[in-house]
C-alpha cells in the first residue's frame, strides 16, 4: 500500500488555516488590511520617534526610567513617541511622552493570555500579525531609539540597521543605543567579528550612536531633522 507524499509547507499552513475556519485567501486579505490601516494611521503622525526595549523592565529600574526621561524630552520638543504599546520599556516610553503632554502612540500586538495596550497610550492600533506590526514600527520614523531588550529588540535593531546599510530607508536616520554598558559588548563584537572579517564595511558601526543622555538623543534627532527638513 503506497503512502501519501508528504505535504508541502504551504499545504500544512492551509490545513492549519482550515482548522481555524479561515482560508489562506482570507488571511491574505486580513494582512493587506493591516498594512493599509497601519500606513493610514502612521500617515497622520507628525515627527515620529520609535522607542524599542524589553517588555520585562519594571518601573523604578534604571532603563525603564531612562526610557521615560528620554520620551519626555522628545515629547516636550514636539516629537511623537511610538512604541509597541506593551509593558516594560514600551510603557516607559508612552508614560514619559504622556506625562509631558506629548503624542504617545502604541502599535500593539494581539496575543493570547498577554496584557493589552499599556495605560499611557493616547492613540493606538492593534495588529494580529507580528510582521505587519514590525513593518510599522520600522517605517518612516525620524529616529530609532533602542534600550536593552531581548530577541525582539535585537531583531528590530538589525532590521533597521540592514535597511539603512542597504539604503532602503533614509541613510541619515539616527539609530541610538541607550544603555552604553549593555550595548558596548555588541558593538565591540560587530567590530571584531564582522568588520575585521570583512563581513560589513568599516563605516557600518558608525551608524550606531551610543549614549545614556536624553539630551544627546534630542540633539541627534534635531540634527537629523535639520539635514532632511531644514528644521531649526
Amino acid at each position: 500500500m503506497s503512502k501519501n507524499p508528504p505535504k508541502s509547507p504551504i499545504e500544512r499552513k492551509l490545513d492549519i488555516a482550515a482548522q481555524r475556519e479561515a482560508s489562506m485567501s482570507w488571511q491574505v486579505f486580513r494582512i493587506m488590511s493591516e498594512f493599509v490601516e497601519g500606513l493610514d494611521f502612521l500617515s497622520k503622525v507628525e515627527k515620529p520617534i520609535t522607542i524599542f526595549g524589553s517588555a520585562r523592565a519594571k518601573p523604578g529600574e534604571k532603563y525603564y526610567e531612562l526610557a521615560r526621561a528620554t520620551a519626555s524630552a522628545l515629547a516636550q520638543a514636539g516629537y511623537a513617541v511610538i512604541t509597541g504599546g506593551g509593558p516594560g520599556i514600551m510603557e516607559a516610553g508612552n508614560k514619559g511622552a504622556s506625562e509631558a503632554g506629548g503624542n504617545s502612540i502604541g502599535l500593539n500586538i494581539e496575543l493570547p493570555y498577554e496584557q493589552g495596550t499599556n495605560a499611557f497610550v493616547k492613540r493606538g492600533i492593534s495588529f494580529r500579525y507580528f510582521f505587519s506590526r514590525k513593518f510599522m514600527l520600522d517605517y518612516s520614523a525620524l529616529a530609532y531609539v533602542y534600550l536593552p531588550g531581548g530577541f525582539g529588540t535585537l531583531d528590530e535593531l538589525f532590521t533597521v540597521l540592514t535597511l539603512v546599510q542597504t539604503k532602503k530607508t533614509d541613510v541619515d536616520v539616527p539609530i541610538v543605543l541607550m544603555g552604553v554598558e549593555f550595548w558596548q559588548p555588541l558593538v565591540a563584537w560587530i567590530q571584531s567579528s564582522l568588520v575585521e572579517r570583512g563581513l560589513v564595511s568599516a563605516a557600518d558601526p558608525q551608524l550606531l550612536h551610543l549614549t545614556d543622555d536624553p539630551a544627546e538623543v534630542l540633539r541627534l534627532v534635531k540634527q537629523a531633522g535639520e539635514r532632511e527638513f531644514g528644521e531649526d
